[in-house]
Parts: C-alpha cells; structure tokens; sequence
C-alpha cells in the first residue's frame, strides 16, 4: 500500500466536504435567517517510523520519525453572528436584534423549532381568531408557551409589536393598546452552536446546546435581551465575498492532492518500469 495515494485521497474527500459546505452557504445568500456553516479539520493518526532510541553511550535520542495518514472532516460548525436588516413591506415581519430565537410548533407530530425567520404572517384559526405563523402556518409561541391569538375582527396590518414582542392594537383614539398580555417569546442557549439544524433556518434543542432559556424569566445578569424590529427582516450572514476566497481555497487544495496523486502514480509507473 502506497501511504502517498490514501493520504492524497483523504485530502480530496475533505475539501469535497469543504465546498458542499461552501456552495450551501453561497446558495443561501438571499434566505431570510440563515446561518453560515464552515467546515473544520483534523488530523489522521501517524505512523511511527522510527521509536525514541538511545545511543551507544546511553543517552536517548529526542527524535521520531512519523508520517501523517491524512485528513478527515472532524466537524461543520455553526456561525450566528448578526444578518443584516432588510426592510419588508410585510406588517408581521420581524427581525431580532441580539442572540435570541423565536420559537414555533410545527409539523404534524407538533414538535419545537427556533428560529431566526421572523417572515410571519397573521392567519384566521379554527376558532375565528388571528393567530400569528410562520410562512408555512407554524404557530409561532409566546412568553408563556402558547400560540400569539388576537380577535379576528382586528385589521392584521393595524397590528404593531413593540421591541419587548407585545402586541398593541389601536383602539377608538388610534392609541395602541396592549392586546390580552399577548407577547412574542424569545428564547436563547448556553451553547447556541449545540443546536441541531433542521432545514435551512430552524433548529431543534439538544444536549449539547442545553436547555433553552426564556428570556422574559431569565434572571437579571444571565442573559442580555433581544429586541424585536418590525417591518424589517434578518438576512442571511454569509459574506459572499469570504466564500468566494474560501472555495478558491479549497478549490487549490483539491487540486494539490490531485497532483499528489498523479506524482505517486507516475513514481510507481516508473519503478515498475525499471529492468535488471
């Protein structure tokens, strides 16, 4: 077995895994909420060559000879750094200011999501009244785990939603007032790079993002708040022009470990080659 050809290909299928994971990103440029992924490294066991050994007169000799067997994978981290803010013609769009997520029960099994997608819509219940969803219908949920509803003879584009996530209808006087104690809930992680991706812009709680923190219960100091912004939308963090470096990059690392490949491959031709 030729190391050189194995530990070349290892390094081909690790920079195939980087630009899958740089072109989702560049193909996500525009999605309302989504996070930048990046691919990291790591190193294949070495092989030792040569053990530490002592010298005639005792005294050991402080060097090994070892060679790397390649590269592999080791994880696709999470980026939530801040997307910028884009203006939306929608009354029930909403953007975060800070680290917090929104939270939704969806599907037909009714699990949980977060997100950072604040693309919601006012639609009419079963019970005729104007419950707050996302794009696909998803109830979104308040500070206290239940869906946003209001009376469904309320004008969903009067509707107005403070920076704390209450909601405020105008009454006869055109003064906002507050709605039932309806508030949107925000909600943040110990370790929000933990969470499992679900699609492109949601996410599912695990253990190794710990348990989600309400930020209307959390205590003084823990947690800095969020604030909500409507009428403006979070765009997608990717900076188009870093991917576009990173897949040259990776691009160039390809094309090394191809040429590795080839050299190998002409060093064995050439051995085989050899007469007596």
């Amino acid at each position: 077995m030729v190391r050189s050809l194995w530990s070349a290909a290892t390094g081909m299928n690790a920079q195939q895994t980087n630009v899958d994971t740089i072109s989702n990103n560049l193909a996500n440029v525009n999605t309302t909420g989504y996070k930048a992924q990046g691919a990291q490294f790591k190193s294949l066991l070495y092989q030792e060559l040569q053990t530490i050994t002592t010298t005639a007169n005792g005294q050991p000799k402080p060097t090994t000879s070892q060679v790397g067997l390649g590269v592999r994978t080791s994880t696709i981290n999470q980026y939530f750094s801040q997307g910028s803010f884009q203006e939306n013609a929608n009354p029930a769009a909403i953007a975060i200011s800070g680290d917090g997520f929104f939270k939704y029960q969806g599907g037909v099994d009714g699990q949980v999501y977060y997100t950072r997608n604040g693309n919601f819509t006012w639609a009419l219940d079963n019970g005729n009244a104007l419950v707050l969803t996302t794009a696909e219908g998803n109830m979104v949920l308040g500070i206290n785990d239940q869906p946003i509803r209001v009376d469904a003879n309320f004008v969903a584009s009067r509707i107005t939603i403070g920076g704390d996530g209450k909601i405020y209808y105008p009454d006869a006087q055109g003064v906002p007032r507050e709605v039932n104690g309806q508030q949107i809930g925000l909600w943040q992680f110990p370790n929000r790079e933990g969470l499992q991706r679900v699609g492109s812009v949601a996410w599912q709680q695990t253990a190794a993002s710990g348990a989600a923190i309400n930020e209307n219960q959390a205590a003084g100091g823990n947690i800095r708040r969020s604030e909500l912004v409507q009428g403006y939308l979070e765009g997608s963090n990717v900076n188009v022009a870093t991917e576009m470096v990173n897949l040259i990059v990776a691009q160039r690392a390809y094309e090394m470990n191809s040429t590795a490949i080839q050299t190998t491959d002409e060093m064995m031709q050439t051995a085989n080659s050899l007469k007596r």
